[in-house]
């Protein structure tokens, strides 16, 4: 962050919001000074506070809870005022900061290149003496080599000016008086600044698609993929007509293309762009570089979108192994792989394994980060959704709060990532009972989700479904079936027919026909349901017991007490493998199975199964399970010829 500093911007108020913003990001050593008027750290006491150039939030640190302290800073400034610093050091300071280096360095390898000039020259005159012949050979190479060397410089320092100015005349924009009220938004100054890249700089286009890459990272940090996506073209396009497919820079378009058209949920290009990119990377840069583990993480979250999640193990683990041979044993991009480990454990039903990763991975996140930050955030949000595939809503309820009130204050209003937290929390909400607080949560949710991704994308068809849930909860079944029918045939529509998430949309429709009565629609559904389970998971995936539990439902109300029998056992013996034996899944296929072999007369062996399983329903997200435990416990002991027993449960 570049912050032009001045009387009038240590008074803006929007300046200090946005260095208050940028610095509780975790970005405070990245934050730059260029004076242009006033004087820095005049005291009020003086009687010229008035001059006083750096605003509050650049002279005070950051405290843990993301609030400005008493603690002076010394913020890292280049003086552009008259009679201080020349032009060419202030650009030297700026560029010194963010490249990490030393201005002292910078200026030493400026003299250094000119020294070698220097010395080229001088052997060759010196060589001239001896012979006139390599004299002049010597000259020429000498003379071509510092051409290159002069072009070289003068590229990159009219790279360095331009990109500079183009930084500086954009926050321009951010002077209220040129606003057409007292508020402007960043979304209004990226916009501005992406329609001057079109009109600027078109004999520069290296500078261009630089500018173009920068801006559309910026737009999907936001979550504005529909702005991102374009930008990103036009710099890839750029970048690959200077150089082809022989540069890193045109692994980094594609790159953040990838990433970008993952979210946006253009999941077929996306494989496209990244395996592109990381074929460049591995053949320039090696099989150990950084770049290569990002584009290897970004692959492996395209698999996980499209439910390939065995394919994305290996990737996730190559990453790992490259950062770990990086950057030692605690670093923030370990984290990030040792959660996405966990999240794919999770994804393919092993949630114990899953747990331990994610809590690894949130203890390395707070280990780098103590207050607040997005990746500290994610970490929470991951290791919560473990904790509620293990029937632990109460340790993940507290997780998801941290994680969301964390985003709201790093994203604001409207953010992908935040209306993932509020998916989060009605989800622990609902499973708690507490419907109402439920559905206002899915539905600030939706409403969030409609405006930035439009109303067909995989993130909305996962907000109708939720919202299905809580509606049938409440009683409102038609209401309920339709919801979920849309969501449904929304995945269908932009994953594909056999995505995992298509077959659970299927079950749980599945599910709710059966009350409903229309069994022939239940039984194609369940037999889609399981297809696509069994093709794209495995066997004994979770996800296929939790189809075989519903089937077995279905069998059931149609008296095919055998088949519904062997069902519910195939599906309890599924679930065994990777859940507690206390968990509501469990419960309720034990439960089924009871009723089946109730069916089939066999009540001594029934008996344990449904009475086994009852208490442990009332558990279930599921609402009335427990009831429907209770009312099958009753019919086999009236049919059992134990009407005293039966009345406990009626």
């Amino acid at each position: 962050q570049i912050v032009i500093c001045s009387p009038a911007a240590a008074k803006s108020r929007w300046v200090n919001e946005e260095i208050l913003t940028f610095k509780r990001l975790g970005r405070e050593h990245r934050i730059f000074c260029l004076i242009v008027a006033g004087e820095p750290g005049t005291p009020a006491v003086s009687g010229t506070a008035e001059l006083e150039c750096f605003p509050s939030a650049l002279i005070h640190k950051l405290g843990s809870d993301g609030q400005l302290t008493a603690e002076r800073s010394e913020p890292i400034a280049a003086d552009a005022r008259p009679h201080k610093d020349r032009k060419r050091d202030v650009l030297l300071k700026l560029l010194a900061g963010m490249l990490g280096i030393g201005l002292d360095e910078l200026k030493r390898r400026e003299a250094r290149r000119r020294q070698r000039r220097l010395m080229a020259l001088v052997s060759a005159s010196l060589a001239g003496m001896v012979i006139t012949s390599v004299l002049a050979t010597t000259a020429w190479i000498a003379r071509n080599e510092a051409e290159r060397e002069r072009a070289h410089a003068e590229a990159e320092a009219e790279t360095a000016r331009q990109t500079t100015r183009f930084i500086v005349d954009l926050f321009k924009v951010s002077d209220p008086s040129e606003a057409l009220g007292n508020r402007i938004t960043a979304r209004e100054i990226l916009d501005k600044g992406a329609a001057r890249i079109d009109r600027e700089l078109v004999d520069q286009p290296a500078i261009q698609a630089t500018l173009m890459d920068t801006m559309g990272t910026v737009y999907t940090s936001l979550g504005l993929y529909g702005a991102a996506i374009p930008l990103m073209r036009q710099s890839l396009e750029k970048r690959e007509s200077l150089s082809g497919n022989q540069d890193a820079a045109v692994a980094q378009s594609l790159n953040h293309l990838g990433e970008a058209l993952t979210l946006n949920s253009d999941y077929a290009e996306a494989e496209q762009r990244l395996r592109a990119a990381l074929a460049i990377q591995r053949r320039l840069l090696g099989n150990s570089h950084p770049d290569v583990a990002r584009t290897l993480t970004a692959l492996a979250d395209v698999m996980s979108f499209t439910g390939e999640y065995a394919k994305g193990e290996p990737l996730i683990q190559e990453a790992l192994r490259i950062r770990r041979s990086l950057y030692g044993e605690v670093h923030a991009d370990i984290a990030e792989s040792i959660g996405d480990l966990g999240v794919n454990y999770g994804e393919r039903g092993e949630f114990k394994q899953a747990e331990t990763y994610l809590r690894e991975a949130l203890a390395m996140q707070r280990k780098l980060h103590d207050s607040v930050h997005p990746q500290l955030a994610e970490a929470m949000n991951n290791l919560g959704w473990a904790l509620m595939n293990l029937d632990q809503a109460g340790q993940a309820e507290p997780l998801y709060r941290s994680a969301l009130e964390m985003k709201r204050k790093l994203l604001g209003d409207a953010h992908p990532e935040l209306a993932a937290g509020l998916n989060n929390l009605a989800y622990a909400l609902e499973t708690r009972g507490d419907y109402a607080g439920a559905e206002a949560a899915y539905g600030e949710s939706l409403a969030m989700n409609r405006k930035l991704l439009g109303e067909s994308h995989p993130e909305i068809a996962i907000n109708l479904s939720n919202l299905a849930y809580v509606l049938y909860a409440r009683g409102k079944h038609r209401a309920a079936i339709d919801m979920l029918r849309q969501s449904l045939e929304m995945n269908r529509r932009e994953l594909g027919a056999d995505h995992p998430n298509v077959a659970a949309n299927a079950a749980s429709l599945a599910y709710w026909l059966i009350d409903e009565g229309a069994y022939a629609e239940a039984g194609q559904l369940l037999e889609e349901s399981l297809a696509i389970r069994r093709k794209v998971l495995d066997e004994d995936h979770p996800q296929v017991a939790s189809t075989l539990t519903v089937k077995a439902n279905l069998l059931l109300a149609t008296r095919h007490y055998e088949a519904a029998r062997q069902a519910a056992s195939e599906a309890r013996r599924i679930l065994l493998l990777s859940l507690p034996k206390e968990h509501w899944q469990v419960a309720m296929a034990m439960n089924v199975e009871g009723a089946a072999l109730a069916g089939l007369g066999d009540y001594q062996h029934a008996e344990p199964l449904l009475l086994g399983s009852l208490e442990r329903l009332s558990g279930s997200p599921i609402p009335n399970l427990d009831q429907v435990g209770r009312e099958r416990l009753a019919r086999l002991y009236t049919a059992w010829g134990r009407p005293e027993q039966a009345s406990k449960y009626n």
